[in-house]
């Protein structure tokens, strides 16, 4: 009986590392997640139970880009009070799937100019406009390489016609060259 103590201590120290790691780095069940800088992160669908991970990995801001009609709607409609209770700021622009704009990128740009070193995490659904307007803010605010963020917008999607054209846009209209589409697309 005495030498099955120490094999049991051992699986219950090994389960106790594996619950804090999980909880300390709540960036793997989170979908598309992408780390850019020590202050700049862009995902997929967050949820509620999410935000405490979060904050403890030292986010202070979310901003969110899609509608809150999508995903579990009693916890999108309460996911901005919850970051608030956190400490955390939480920002909503809800950016049209069919359309988005320049204006939507240019109030988009003014939340992170507002407060640039603020760690954030910019989101939607699967990472899809998120992408694409940390392309933008990357290229156009942070002068990151171009082919840096090209190669980090397309390890995420192939943007399609709308959002192509929706980049193009915006780097038309700050003078910069257009992206060319995937070679998979």
């Amino acid at each position: 009986m005495n030498s099955l103590l120490p094999k049991a201590t051992l699986v219950i120290f090994g389960c106790l590392l594996a619950s804090v790691a999980a909880a300390t780095q709540p960036t793997k069940e989170i979908p598309n997640f992408r780390t850019y800088s020590a202050s700049f992160a862009s995902s997929g669908q967050i949820t509620g139970h999410h935000l405490k991970s979060l904050q403890r990995d030292g986010f202070k801001r979310i901003v969110y880009l899609a509608y809150r009609s999508h995903g579990n709607a009693s916890d999108q409609v309460s996911i901005d009070r919850q970051a608030t209770d956190l400490g955390m700021s939480y920002v909503h622009i809800p950016v049209p799937w069919q359309s988005p704009s320049l204006v939507d990128y240019q109030t988009f740009a003014a939340v992170m100019n507002s407060q640039p070193a603020q760690k954030t995490l910019l989101h939607c659904q699967m990472n899809y406009r998120a992408s694409a307007f940390s392309f933008l803010y990357r290229v156009l605010e942070l002068n990151t390489p171009f082919d840096e963020a090209t190669r980090d917008l397309f390890a995420v999607w192939n943007p399609d016609k709308t959002w192509l054209e929706f980049i193009n846009t915006v780097l038309a209209a700050n003078n910069r060259a257009a992206l060319a589409p995937s070679a998979d697309l």
